[in-house]
């Protein structure tokens, strides 16, 4: 059997953060790459394996408002859907990737009262289960649920004593989810009795926990 590479580099033209890998069965290998540059001008990278030379090629590159601090393609493991991408910064925003790789915006959310003046946005979740529903996550304390198709809030709540640094939704749901925060606490919400939730996670020495992944209802922790 002919040997075949495994191991498969690609060299971006900045340093990096935030990155995704699509899902879809027509979009292979395919992964969106976001700059980490400190200044607003940023750019996230869309590149491909192409499966005959066995290199990552750029398919195109857009400008990006601040570094994304997390990027997310549309669940959809049938390609049957819209191919979108979003991402989070100053903003939620949603891309839309055309046929032939131009990448269009298609809308600016924000969980402030203007556009211009929502708090920074840490990170975000996609729900699989309906994925007209976003949830994002702030240094404002808040978690924002959005209604993409309609481009509303469906709910906001107070999540942490302190920034709130992700956010992630139960499988198989869209309605609980967690959050993680500086506060140095993981808790859980159910979108149906928003009056609590439930802590089941505390750093006993307070350390910021800063990412967390959900399997069902097991969580994995990043603490800080």
């Amino acid at each position: 059997m002919a040997d075949k590479k495994e191991v498969y580099t690609y060299d971006a033209a900045w340093p990096t953060y935030a990155m995704n890998w699509s899902n879809r069965p027509d979009k292979r290998f395919r992964l969106a790459i976001g700059s980490f540059i400190e200044e607003h001008n940023n750019k996230i990278d869309i590149v491909q394996l192409d499966e005959e030379t066995n290199s990552f090629v750029s398919r195109t590159k857009f400008d990006h408002p601040f570094p994304p601090t997390k990027i997310m393609w549309v669940p959809d493991k049938t390609g049957s859907k819209e191919d979108l991408l979003a991402t989070t910064g100053d903003s939620l925003r949603l891309w839309r990737v055309e046929k032939n790789n131009a990448v269009k915006p298609v809308c600016c959310l924000s969980n402030g009262k203007t556009n211009e003046f929502g708090a920074p946005l840490t990170s975000f979740d996609w729900n699989e289960t309906d994925p007209n529903i976003i949830g994002t996550s702030s240094v404002d304390t808040t978690c924002t649920i959005w209604n993409i198709e309609t481009r509303q809030v469906k709910t906001q709540l107070i999540a942490h004593d302190k920034e709130v640094y992700d956010i992630a939704f139960a499988q198989a749901t869209d309605q609980v989810l967690a959050s993680a925060g500086a506060d140095g606490s993981v808790r859980m919400f159910d979108l149906r009795t928003l009056e609590h939730s439930t802590v089941i996670y505390e750093s006993p020495d307070l350390v910021p926990v800063l990412r967390l992944g959900t399997f069902l209802f097991h969580l994995s922790l990043l603490r800080g």
